[in-house]
């Protein structure tokens, strides 16, 4: 435990200390975007997502020199740089389209590819348990198409899922904790160290972004981010046997997809904000936040609606642990 701490804390601290100069440097370079759910469009720094990185990699870094010099945790270190590796490329897949632009980024079928090449370290290695558990079926042994077609879907679904529901302050880091944290809580129960220290090198990196990313946001932390969170998600599950879990707490998520599909996935989450900073839903609709902002009557401000997200995705999480401690 004393390994996860100092790993937690030495990604918080990075993120903390290397962010200010960071955002500094981003405004004077004009990496900047507008913040659409704001009256006035304020331009704010962006690409927070490599930091988020830097702070993550730092401290799965740590734990590895912990875990071989002093002994005290014991991991698998060809699964989790594997693991590292996969999270690595999505993360650079995720740069590129934020430098590139989100109006003129990777297009659609680039974003399901790039990530299935981006599993294949995982795919060599045959990582995670070929047997998994479907509820109200039991236990089924997928053999070879586990890491051949299981592990590619996983991280391609995974790494673009997340990055469906964003575009708010707070928003991407406070579902990145929740849902790692959730993914975290299981590993250490179950004894999985290797998928411990992804989650809490994410999980600490995220809370030091979100000291930046919380309204109003200084930064924005881009598909860089967003990719990257998902992917670490994706292959917590793999590597830690939680893959019915990970599916359980992406709910949130899958009812996203299918709001989007019915719009050709075209639409946008954001808002129409007014003098008051209050939300309108776009008349296009095509997100679960228009959905909030009109039973919000158009009252909700961007905090209180990224609060309401975050409250239904807290409440799948504590749903999905309660299934997997009574399971």
């Amino acid at each position: 435990m004393i390994t996860f701490l100092i790993a937690l804390i030495v990604a918080i601290i990075f993120v903390i200390i290397v962010m200010p100069p960071f955002i500094k440097r981003m405004h004077n370079q004009g990496f900047l975007g507008k913040d659409m759910n704001k009256y006035k469009k304020p331009l704010i720094a962006e690409l927070g997502g490599v930091i988020v990185f830097l702070g993550f990699s730092f401290s799965v870094f740590t734990s590895i020199f912990i875990a071989t010099y002093l002994k005290w945790i014991t991991i698998d270190l060809s699964v989790l740089l594997a693991g590292f590796c996969t999270i690595a490329i999505i993360a650079f897949v995720g740069f590129i389209d934020d430098i590139i632009g989100w109006k003129k980024g990777i297009r659609q079928w680039q974003h399901a590819l790039f990530p299935i090449i981006a599993a294949m370290p995982l795919v060599a290695i045959a990582a995670g348990e070929t047997t998994m558990f479907i509820p109200f079926i039991g236990s089924i042994n997928f053999g070879i198409i586990y890491p051949l077609i299981i592990i590619p879907i996983g991280v391609t679904g995974a790494s673009n899922a997340f990055n469906m529901l964003a575009g708010f302050n707070g928003l991407e880091a406070g579902q990145g904790i929740i849902l790692t944290s959730t993914l975290t809580i299981i590993a250490l129960v179950t004894g999985q160290t290797t998928a411990v220290v992804l989650g809490i090198a994410m999980i600490g990196a995220l809370i030091g972004f979100l000291f930046f990313n919380w309204f109003p946001a200084k930064i924005f932390g881009g598909d860089t981010l967003t990719l990257m969170v998902g992917a670490n998600l994706a292959v917590m599950c793999i590597i830690g046997n939680m893959e019915t879990i990970g599916v359980l707490i992406m709910a949130l998520f899958f009812v996203e997809f299918f709001i989007k599909a019915k719009h050709k996935m075209k639409s946008e989450c954001f808002g129409i904000p007014n003098k008051k900073e209050e939300l309108s839903p776009n008349p296009k609709g095509g997100s679960i936040t228009q959905v909030i902002m009109k039973i919000g009557k158009g009252k909700l401000t961007e905090p209180k609606l990224v609060l309401i997200i975050l409250g239904i995705q807290l409440i799948i999480c504590i749903g999905a642990l309660m299934f997997f401690f009574i399971y």
